[in-house]
């Protein structure tokens, strides 16, 4: 007999996200009065820019908003997510392949869903953003880890990716510039990849929602405008929250061929249906709007990157690859692990970050979360005076034992 008792198996299996965990704990010591620093958040500390705040206050007030509207997206919003993707990418698409979702994770969960069936495999380079293999496996397919590491800057070669394909192959995850690493795939690594893909016939979903976010001589490259032969089998996913400070927001999209776009909406028709307006709105005001926000943010960034680079370098026992994107350091802290630390030896990075967080209040994420045990992602998207307290406090730590 069935037990009608039990949630279901897919619930019991799935993990909980280790970066949203990581921030809530955080938080929550933080309401019991203790100075915690948490450089586990991905997320911009800067507010959502003032337009953009005053068109969701003006979409509230016009009662078109108070309405039910189309699944895939205000059209009006769509056509702004083509013509911004042809701006920023030199990717020409159609409205109709643009489908708004609730986020960028949103778009990535929706688009497993529309291409993958049970049984199926995905190529992932590791270290991953923590949400991509739950995304797999909620569709029933099966993630295939390529691992990474700072020897070649934790970028995936063809030849990695072709000896981890299989006849089961579907679909592969990239990402440039990459949640976790930092690291910026070059023009000459994207089109080979992206040649190799549409070669093989191959899905890619490429995720560009750090696409903004570049230092020094790294140049964002969006695979489907480098490589036109690959769109038919390509899905981009992008969204407002890192470049214009709106990850509360919850405003994505998904780029695909029409075939998926459809499917896509298909699905978003019953399990959400339309995305609220009022932050539709304010999504369209973002990508119509100008960049100088977020240059400005970039700039932020940059300077909080190389400061943070040189004190995770300057720690015994750390090495840190200079990170080339988005807002994250991604170093090796083996050096840390099997030595007495505050009077604890942490065997992992997992039990290196309950020591943190225990003996200097400093939250971080374990690689493990990434499928990268030895290493932790520290977000440089915090205050000034935050990242430098919080690494002093660290590299004291070490120093004293």
């Amino acid at each position: 007999m069935t037990n009608r008792r039990s949630i279901s198996q897919r619930a019991e299996n799935v993990q909980p996200s280790a970066t949203l965990a990581i921030t809530n704990k955080a938080n929550a010591l933080r309401a019991e009065g203790k100075p915690v620093i948490g450089f586990g958040a991905g997320e911009p500390d800067f507010a959502t820019p003032k337009t953009i705040v005053d068109a969701a206050v003006a979409a509230a007030l016009d009662p078109a908003t108070h309405r039910y509207s189309p699944a895939a997206g205000l059209p009006a919003l769509r056509e702004a997510v083509a013509v911004k993707t042809l701006r920023d990418s030199g990717y020409a698409v159609d409205p109709s392949q643009v489908v708004i979702t609730n986020g960028g994770k949103h778009a990535v969960y929706q688009t497993c869903q529309v291409l993958l069936d049970p049984g199926d495999e995905v190529l992932l380079p590791a270290p991953y953003w923590v949400t991509y293999p739950a995304a797999i496996e909620l569709a029933g397919a099966t993630p295939v880890m390529i691992p990474t590491d700072e020897s070649s800057n934790f970028t995936v070669t063809v030849e990695a990716l072709e000896a981890a394909t299989t006849d089961r192959t579907k679909m592969l995850i990239f990402v440039s510039p990459s949640n976790p690493t930092g690291a910026v795939y070059d023009e000459t690594q994207i089109r080979e990849i992206g040649e190799w893909a549409a070669q093989r016939g191959i899905w890619v979903m490429t995720d560009e929602i750090y696409e903004h976010l570049t230092y020094g001589d790294a140049v964002f490259t969006s695979m489907p405008a480098l490589v036109p032969e690959l769109a038919e089998r390509c899905v981009v996913v992008n969204g407002v929250a890192k470049t214009y400070a709106m990850t509360g927001w919850r405003v994505g999209w998904m780029i695909g061929p029409e075939a998926v776009a459809k499917g896509a909406t298909r699905i978003q028709s019953h399990l959400s249906s339309n995305v609220n307006n009022v932050a539709q709105r304010a999504a369209l005001e973002a990508v119509s709007g100008s960049l100088d926000a977020v240059v400005e943010m970039r700039d932020a960034f940059d300077r909080r990157r190389r400061v943070m680079h040189q004190m995770l370098s300057n720690i015994d026992g750390v090495e840190c690859v200079e990170p080339q994107g988005a807002f994250y350091a991604f170093p090796n802290m083996g050096g840390l692990l099997n030595r007495p630390i505050a009077g604890e030896t942490a065997a992992s990075t997992l039990e290196l970050a309950a020591v943190l967080l225990d003996k200097v209040n400093v939250a971080i994420v374990p690689g493990e979360a990434f499928g990268a045990p030895g290493y932790a992602r520290f977000s440089f998207a915090l205050g000034d005076d935050d990242l430098v307290e919080g690494l002093t406090r660290i590299t004291d730590l070490v120093n004293d034992h």
